[in-house]
Formats: structure tokens, C-alpha cells, sequence
């Protein structure tokens, strides 16, 4: 929750910055508000399919449990050091 409030902070101060920018005639605080602005906003998302899923594992824990277990037995194989 905190995240969110904290997005929405930074979202709408990416806003006034590239409004501010924008009525000085900086293009550097404009493009800055906007990057500030867009970093808040893909925040969201990457926050919501974080959300998705916590809510999927915690349902059904199976298939997560043997996702990870397949991705360590990979990891393990692809850097095992080889010993004579």
C-alpha cells in the first residue's frame, strides 16, 4: 500500500516537473518530469503483476514450489563446477 502512495507521489511530481519545464522552456526538467513520470507509472504494473502473483502462489503453492525447484536445478547444472 505504501508503494502505491508513494507512485502516486512521485507520478504527479514527474507532472509538475515536466509542467514546470515546459512553461521555463527547460527541456532538460521536462524530460526529466516525464521519465519521472513514466518510471511511476511502469511501477504500477511491475506492482500489480507482484500482487498477481503473491495472490496465485498463496492459492495454489504447488506449482510455484516446482517452478522454483526446476529453475534451481538448472542454475545448479549450468554453474556446477566439473571435478576430475
Amino acid at each position: 500500500m505504501f508503494d502505491k502512495a508513494k507512485n502516486k507521489v512521485e507520478e504527479t511530481a514527474g507532472k509538475g516537473q515536466e509542467a514546470l519545464g515546459k512553461a521555463t522552456g527547460d527541456s532538460a526538467m521536462t524530460l526529466e518530469g516525464k521519465v519521472r513520470k513514466q518510471t511511476a507509472q511502469a511501477c504500477y504494473s511491475v506492482n500489480d503483476c507482484i500482487d498477481s502473483i503473491k495472490a496465485k502462489t498463496s492459492e495454489d503453492p504447488i506449482p510455484a514450489l516446482l517452478i522454483a525447484g526446476g529453475v534451481g536445478f538448472l542454475l545448479a547444472k549450468i554453474f556446477r563446477t566439473r571435478h576430475h
